[in-house]
């Protein structure tokens, strides 16, 4: 998939365990799970717009487009 997930990345940045972004945003683990995998089929910008808050970041620090092989 051309989209690249970097919540990982954020996570690590700001010292934040993943059960604990998932608490503030108001999401279980598997689904924050789901999305930091890459498994994701979509992304509500309601979780979006919680997690930038949460990390205090740009959707573009945790979404990149890569061209396809």
């Amino acid at each position: 998939m051309p989209i690249m997930i970097n919540l990982d990345v954020m996570l690590e940045k700001r010292n934040m365990k993943s059960n604990e972004l998932a608490d503030k945003i108001g999401i279980t683990t598997a689904n924050l799970s789901i999305l930091k995998t890459g498994k994701a089929k979509a992304v509500r910008f309601s979780t979006l717009e919680a997690i930038c808050r949460a990390l205090n970041c740009q959707p573009g620090d945790i979404l990149k487009y890569t061209e396809e092989e």
